[in-house]
């Protein structure tokens, strides 16, 4: 029997349950793990482990040992012969190390049964425990590949989630003298690009987000050389969303010997996995040896540990933290912080939408505490006053129709995730209900894995786009509109050989990817039309089209393009909130924070939204530059 006797919750536990039931007992993050060998006891426990959890206030869960489990093979038979073929099983996945199957189904309701019955007679006779999961609208190669990765280091996974485990609750490893909170900004501070602050108290190093500034080769990545940095004093990473600027240096901290977890959503994982695979190839398209590679993202991934929102998980000993709907992309989070016992509530908002789109929920406003919160300004200028979602849509259906009626092409550049998928639920509502005339919508880049990650994830989309993924027939992302374009020959026919279209191509910024080769064969044309829906940054090819430059070098060649054609930018569709929703997020802000410090914004915006806000608000603000550090308590 393996017991980790020197550990006083894993005791506690362990005096409130029968003796010899138990054959192990580990940790899975902050939560905790026993395994029996007991069959009976693993069937009905007679409410023991509801008890603790109750007592303890922790996530305890009771599994078979995986010495008593039914064959694989036999387990697998048994599972199809169990559930109705009209359920649509699709994979079933074997997780041998804990007790665990996974089993992907088109109807995830008829896998279940009616009240769980199903699922119980699985329990019951394979002693596995069964996971169900939708079996994504659009099969993505990218997951199979990451949850391969993950089942095939189980082993590794299970004792680097227990190293955790003891890492939260085995007690103080620095020297507590007094309590107090520090943030220091390595990024992110004054400026949009390369999010990364670096939370300290006595016991805890925590990083939140740790990206790139794709628009700068100047200021490209945070100041991992600031004197309070140590990498192998690093503890967590808590990631709130997957675009680059957020999550983009995180591999290169793996490549330097870093083995300590990513807290994040699982699309937040998924996605960033994809971007951080296609920033490579953009790093190489442009003649720069990349900074990391696959393995180190393989690294990321197998040390992940993904949160549902509204989760509560301890990630040190005096830190807990909870996702909450962040409204930006799919999985972005805000992150609540409980530091100490008592000692002070943070919230950093990471990016942020307090507004209402096609594709998500609007951000959450309510927290159990609140003194401090760290909000981004983005679009927090006095002149940042954005469209009405109605007035976009307009707007750009208007664009749409002009261009078509002189027979031009309208190319999007997009960040992969976010507003291509808004974009891409837009046009497919135009077309459906004959606002625009139907023409095919070409999606390049990563666009096309990322909408099929959409369709993986439907429980973090809003409620009418989740209704319509869970039936084929009125999932928008499976309109016959939609054209994925997948090498350059593709990319050849749709410049030369179609007519009027659409063209939806990664990256946003026009730094790098398809759409900077679009660019350059569409640019001459005035029939045609350049359309911006996201930020544009600074130092990017997409600001200086946006400032007037008419001739350009936009892929580093000699010869010069020339932009002829129209030129259009829609900041209405952004996923960040406009100069009022941000006050209108604050003024809502429950309970009140005490301090509000403002970030992820051009130095103008940031200072401007600061000083808005304290005369707003009373309340103090700041707006710090990088390598500032602000005591919080």
């Amino acid at each position: 029997m393996v017991y980790l006797m020197n550990n006083i919750i894993i005791k506690e536990i362990l005096s409130q349950l029968p003796e010899e039931k138990i054959s192990d007992a580990c940790f899975e993050g902050a939560n905790i793990v026993l395994y029996t060998k007991d069959k009976e006891f693993f069937l009905d426990n007679n409410g023991l482990i509801r008890k603790i959890v109750n007592d303890i206030k922790k996530r305890v869960e009771l599994r078979p040992d995986p010495a008593i489990t039914l064959d694989i093979e036999d387990a697998e038979k048994l599972i199809k012969s169990v559930i109705p073929e009209e359920a649509g099983v699709d994979k079933i996945i074997f997780d041998p190390q804990r007790s665990r199957v996974i089993i992907e189904a088109e109807k995830p309701g008829l896998a279940i049964g009616k009240q769980g019955d199903i699922l119980r007679e699985i329990r019951k006779k394979t002693l596995w425990v069964p996971l169900i999961r939708r079996k994504p609208a659009i099969r993505s190669q990218l997951i199979e590949n990451i949850r391969a990765v993950l089942y095939q280091n189980s082993d590794y996974r299970r004792k680097f989630l227990d190293k955790i485990g003891h890492r939260i609750y085995d007690g103080w490893i620095r020297e507590k003298k007094n309590e107090w909170i520090r943030v220091s900004y390595l990024g992110g501070a004054r400026q949009v690009g390369r999010s990364c602050l670096f939370l300290q108290t006595p016991e805890s190093r925590i990083l939140l987000d740790c990206g790139v500034n794709i628009a700068s080769d100047k200021d490209a990545y945070p100041y991992l050389e600031a004197p309070e940095f140590n990498i192998n004093d690093l503890d967590a990473v808590v990631l709130t969303h997957s675009h680059l600027d957020h999550c983009g240096f995180i591999p290169y901290l793996y490549k330097y010997g870093y083995r300590g977890p990513v807290y994040c959503t699982a699309p937040t994982r998924d996605v960033s996995a994809l971007l951080l695979i296609d920033y490579i190839k953009i790093m190489r398209s442009n003649g720069k040896e990349p900074i990391f590679t696959i393995d180190d993202i393989k690294e990321m991934v197998k040390h992940t540990i993904c949160l549902d929102y509204n989760e509560v998980s301890d990630i040190t000993p005096d830190v807990r933290i909870t996702l909450y709907n962040a409204g930006h992309i799919l999985g972005s989070s805000m992150v609540h912080m409980h530091v100490g016992n008592g000692l002070h509530n943070i919230v950093y908002t990471g990016d942020m939408k307090f507004g209402k789109t096609r594709l998500l929920d609007i951000a959450v406003t309510k927290f159990p505490r609140v003194e401090t919160l760290m909000i981004e300004s983005t679009y927090g200028g006095r002149e940042n006053i954005l469209q009405s979602r109605k007035e976009c849509e307009n707007e750009f259906a208007d664009i749409i129709k002009r261009t078509i009626d002189r027979k031009g092409k309208i190319l999007v550049p997009v960040l992969g995730s976010g507003r291509a998928q808004e974009v891409l639920l837009i046009v497919e509502n135009m077309i459906r209900n004959g606002k625009i005339e139907k023409v095919p919508v070409f999606i390049d880049g990563s666009v096309w894995d990322i909408t099929a990650i959409h369709t993986a994830y439907p429980e973090f989309l809003n409620s009418i786009v989740r209704k319509q993924i869970f039936h084929k027939d009125q999932n928008p992302f499976l309109s016959e509109i939609f054209k994925r374009v997948g090498s350059q020959k593709e990319r050849t026919q749709v410049i030369e050989e179609t007519g009027s279209c659409i063209i939806l191509a990664t990256s946003g910024m026009l730094v790098g990817g398809p759409s900077v080769q679009y660019l350059k064969q569409l640019a001459d044309n005035p029939k045609n039309t350049l359309l911006f829906v996201c930020y544009q940054g600074e130092g990017s090819l997409g600001r200086r089209i946006q400032r007037g430059e008419k001739e350009m070098s936009v892929d580093g060649s000699k010869e010069i393009t020339q932009i002829k054609m129209e030129v259009d930018t829609m900041e209405g569709f952004t996923g960040h909130s406009g100069r009022k929703e941000l006050l209108n997020f604050v003024y809502r802000c429950d309970p009140k924070p005490k301090k509000i410090i403002v970030n992820h914004g051009e130095s103008s915006r940031c200072l401007d939204l600061a000083s808005s806000i304290h005369k707003l608000n009373r309340v103090e603000t700041a707006a710090p530059r990088n390598l500032e550090a602000i005591r919080l308590k």
